[in-house]
């Protein structure tokens, strides 16, 4: 008998390809069938790379066209694995906004190091700098960016986006911004469990309208938990910012959220560690450092574990006096602040741009507009 090329191919519509939904002919597996008489060479393409698929491949092709077009089919059956290729290093995750260029996440092994703080304090300094700037604090049991933006008070309004209602971030000193405290009363606990904190904190993010960005920042709870690893699946983070004090119990937690980071299966890139509540000076002895919390841990911490050091903030009142009354100390002019927290944001950038750079252009957008601060140089 002799065999016909169309009878083969309708055969094979029948069988699915192990592991996959269409069949073989639809999902482009088969990739060439040859008859010669009574002979028929089949060849097939999969991805599953077990022993077990190839075989059942194998077992289905011969049983689906002895049964269907002739019982005595000399058949020879081709079977090529093509397995999905790994993930390559330093490739983003999680599904992007449109409009956002680059995620930051603010972290730290420990409470208590100024992380929400220092959010305040970057962001309001990329805005002056004239970048789009949005923060999302993600702390769900302790968020405390409303107050630092005096935004306490205020709610996010719905707007419509094609059809769908979305939140409107609150927006303060250029910073747009959302928070889990902008739906509870101040004196109300967040009582929750890991999958609900996890759907809020999605809600906040994905049912946003936060327009154009070229920043947002996540300000993060501390420790390495289920908040992390939530964001870290559902958003391409950029890279990861650690804050720690120089303190050696600091340390060792801010060290497990680098190592939180790196770990393979998550693999976002570290920018760098600062330093917080480096030293304290007097306002009555400006010329005098006193480490109370230890001297350079944080920046001999980014030298261990090959990350760069962002630099290093003092223990300064006036930071702390400036989140209570919900004016970021980053917007004073002309002071000694102010320029540290441009140092410190302009080293952050330089970090993002050297990071995107190193990834395949289609996975990053780069950052085109770089007013304010000094890219680093080709």
């Amino acid at each position: 008998m002799k065999l016909n090329k169309q009878d083969i191919l309708k055969a094979l519509e029948s069988i699915t390809v192990p592991g996959e939904g269409q069949n073989m002919v639809e999902s482009g597996a088969v990739t060439n069938v040859i008859t010669f008489g009574d002979e028929v060479i089949v060849d097939i393409t999969i991805k599953n790379p077990s022993l077990q698929a190839k075989k059942r491949t194998e077992v289905d092709i011969l049983k689906t066209i002895h049964e269907q077009v002739y019982e005595k089919a000399k058949i020879t059956v081709n079977v090529k694995v093509e397995a999905p290729e790994k993930p390559k290093a330093n490739v983003i995750k999680g599904n992007p906004i449109p409009g956002i260029k680059n995620i930051v996440a603010v972290a730290s092994g420990k409470g208590g190091v100024g992380k929400s703080t220092v959010t305040a304090n970057i962001a309001v300094t990329l805005a002056k700098m004239g970048f789009k700037v949005g923060v999302l604090d993600a702390d769900i049991y302790g968020p405390s960016i409303p107050i630092m933006f005096d935004v306490e008070a205020e709610r996010p309004l719905a707007v419509n986006i094609d059809g769908k209602s979305k939140m409107k971030p609150v927006e303060n000193y250029g910073v747009k911004v959302l928070s889990i405290g902008f739906f509870t009363q101040p004196n109300q606990a967040v009582v929750w469990r890991g999958p609900m904190a996890a759907k809020a904190l999605n809600q906040m993010i994905f049912d946003a309208h936060w327009g154009a960005l070229d920043f947002l920042l996540l300000d993060l709870p501390p420790g390495t938990g289920d908040i992390h690893l939530s964001i870290m699946q559902s958003l391409p983070i950029t890279g990861a910012v650690v804050v720690s004090t120089p303190q050696n119990v600091a340390l060792a937690d801010a060290k497990k959220g680098v190592a939180m980071f790196q770990q393979e299966s998550i693999n976002v890139p570290v920018l760098g560690i600062l330093e917080n509540m480096a030293y304290f000076t007097p306002e009555e002895l400006p010329d005098n450092k006193y480490f109370i919390f230890g001297k350079e841990g944080a920046k001999n911490l980014a030298e261990d574990l090959k990350v760069r050091f962002l630099g290093e903030l003092p223990l300064v009142q006036s930071i702390r006096e400036a989140g209570d009354i919900g004016r970021p100390a980053a917007l004073q002019t002309a002071t000694p602040l102010e320029k540290a927290f441009e140092k410190l944001t302009q080293n952050i950038v330089e970090e993002v741009v050297r990071r995107n750079d190193d990834l395949p252009p289609t996975e990053a957008i780069k950052i085109t507009t770089m007013a304010g601060c000094s890219a680093v140089k080709k």
